[in-house]
This record gives structure tokens, sequence and C-alpha cells, in this order.
């Protein structure tokens, strides 16, 4: 494990990330992009009514900004444990280490969750409509998969980093939740 410990976050990690956080920079990773491509079974949703959580698809030419957080010296064990816990709960994610660039211009080798587009949970065919309507009507564990999507796009805006899906999402899951039950 590299020291300092550095881990990429992209969704919920930026709100929540569960750990002692020394340092926090504005990052970007290259060759991917933040996408609601993975059911959520768990956390966001239940076998009966899945919901859908972000992950990182594999995208040539592209790129995602993040946080990209350092783990407070002499926790970077736990720090580990505990993110294996809460990000490899299915085996949807698969755990990289990647170079991450930061905003001051360093580029760090960090701990990075991608999706597993071989698993059963990946699913990056929706369209946005779909994602939507799933998003609107799902919970889980941790709660309405509504407050994941506008918790992360909150986070997200205040940090400058602008995702226009994300957003559209926003947008159209909040309208749902004031349409009449059919």
């Amino acid at each position: 494990m590299p020291r300092p410990l550095w881990v990429f976050g992209y969704g919920s990690l930026i709100w929540n990330p569960g750990f002692p956080v020394e340092q926090s920079v504005t990052a970007r990773l290259d060759g991917w992009r933040r996408s609601f491509c993975m059911t959520s079974i768990h956390y966001r949703g239940t076998l009966s009514v899945p919901g859908l959580v972000l992950a990182l698809d594999a995208a040539p030419g592209e790129g995602c900004a993040g946080v990209a957080f350092r783990a407070a010296t002499g926790t970077e064990a736990e720090t580990l444990a505990a993110l294996r816990e809460r990000e490899l709960i299915s085996r949807a994610y698969l755990e990289q280490w990647l170079p991450v660039e930061l905003t001051t211009g360093e580029t760090v080798e960090a701990l990075v969750y991608v999706i597993d587009p071989a698993h059963q949970q990946y699913c990056s065919h929706l369209d946005l409509e779909t994602q939507a309507r799933i998003i609107a009507r799902a919970a889980g564990e941790r709660g309405p998969n509504r407050d994941y999507l506008l918790n992360t796009v909150a986070h997200l805006e205040q940090l400058g980093i602008d995702d226009p899906d994300l957003c559209w999402l926003a947008t159209r899951v909040r309208a749902l939740g004031n349409e009449p039950a059919s």
C-alpha cells in the first residue's frame, strides 16, 4: 500500500469519505467517466427494487473530476479495511491504483473503485430518463436513491465541478417527485 494513502472520490466519497482525512484536493482521473452504471441492491436499493449508484466506467479520451483524499497519517490500514468493507460489498467494483492529477499540479497514485463491466450489476445501457425513474423510486439501507444523487450534485457544485448529466438527473428526479402517482 502506498504511503501516503490517497483515495479518489467521485460520488458519495466526496460528501462522506468515512475515514479520517488529512488533506483533500480536487483532482482529475483520465480515461474514466462518472456514470450511474451500477445497480444498487444494498445501499440505495433492494433486490426487488434496485436503485442506481455511481461508478467509474472506462472511457478513453474522457476524464472524471472529483476529490483526492489523503488519509490521516497512521490510519492507512484501517482506512483501507473500511473502504473495502464499504465499496466491495457486492464485488461490482474493482479496486485499482491509478494516477490522479491534483489541481495543485502534482500527480499521485490513488486508490480508485471502478466498475467491473463483467459483473451482473453493471448497467451502462440505461438512458437518462430511465435512470431518473429508477433513482426517483428506489431506497435501500442508506436511504432514498434520490438523496444519494442530490447530495452528490450539491457537493460537486460546491466544488465547482460541472457534470451536466448529473445536473439533468437531479432536475428530472425532483420533477418526478412532484408528479402524482399513477
